[in-house]
């Protein structure tokens, strides 16, 4: 065999592996949906959204958990966005080189891949354990400290996009450098920091781990952050290992909310890193 006919050859395998390896994920990914719309499709009425949740044998909804997922990710945003977004303009355009930028870098990443579970552990021996009860304020926060790296980063990378040659013409017209950085490169980059953020909201809003250690649970309809609250994963989670069908079957209905709202927010996201939804991307 010739060195052409074998590499031909090795092309078509790899090729032919890629496309299996691509069928088998949007397979699985397909299941997936399929199974959580054949289960979760009956639980999806009106009592789902108005009653709160039920004790076993009786009907009810999800409306307190969904209100306190709610609550707990708008703060975790509000917290979060800020935070990062500020973080990861020092780390792109102050703190490049140096030894502090460099070991936030490296610390950033390490948040990245750190499991969920070992954050809420830090929660509950930061919040919890001092003030001796659960609440919704520790949900929160341990959701934030999961969305921060995650927008921190995407701000690094899309600040990183912004050509240097922007920055060299604002500077060159007098410009001050916080004028530039507002009115430039963040004007600049806002459709993909935005995406950041959209990116870190679908992070936490199915997060079960840090809940459990934080937030609990309350069977009761509370607007309290400062007592533990329901919230839908914790549920979910309680509910889809009762042996009680009714409960099981909210739970398939929570299940397929939670998967929806993070497809939505992922494809939104992605709209607004193609430039789609807000005209043309920018250069």
């Amino acid at each position: 065999m010739s060195i052409v006919s074998r590499r031909y050859l090795v092309n078509r395998i790899a090729l032919g592996l890629s496309l299996a390896s691509a069928i088998l994920g949007l397979a699985v990914l397909a299941a997936i949906l399929w199974t959580l719309f054949s289960n979760g499709l009956q639980a999806i009425t009106l009592d789902l959204f108005t009653k709160m949740t039920p004790p076993p044998g009786s009907d009810g909804g999800l409306a307190n958990a969904i209100y306190g997922s709610f609550m707990m990710t708008l703060l975790a945003t509000v917290v979060a966005t800020p935070i990062g977004i500020l973080a990861g303009t020092y780390l792109a355009e102050y703190g490049r080189g140096t030894k502090l930028g460099t070991v936030a870098i490296f610390v950033n990443d390490i948040l990245l891949a750190a499991p969920s579970i070992v954050i809420g552990l830090f929660v509950y021996t930061l919040l919890v354990v001092p003030f001796r009860h659960f609440s919704g304020y520790a949900g929160a926060a341990s959701l934030a400290l999961i969305a921060i790296p995650v927008i921190n980063r995407t701000t690094q990378d899309m600040l990183a996009l912004v050509p240097d040659a922007m920055r060299e013409a604002a500077a060159a017209l007098g410009a001050p450098r916080w004028k530039i950085m507002t009115s430039v490169i963040w004007r600049s980059a806002r459709s993909g920091m935005l995406t950041g953020v959209l990116l870190a909201v679908a992070r936490i809003s199915g997060e079960t781990a840090p809940l459990l250690f934080t937030a609990l649970n309350n069977q009761y309809w509370t607007a309290d952050l400062s007592q533990p609250i329901a919230n839908l994963p914790v549920v979910i989670f309680q509910f889809a290992m009762s042996p009680y069908e009714d409960w099981q079957r909210l739970a398939w209905g929570g299940a397929l909310l939670i998967t929806v709202t993070i497809l939505v927010l992922n494809i939104v996201a992605r709209s607004l890193s193609a430039g789609l939804l807000f005209g043309k991307k920018e250069r």
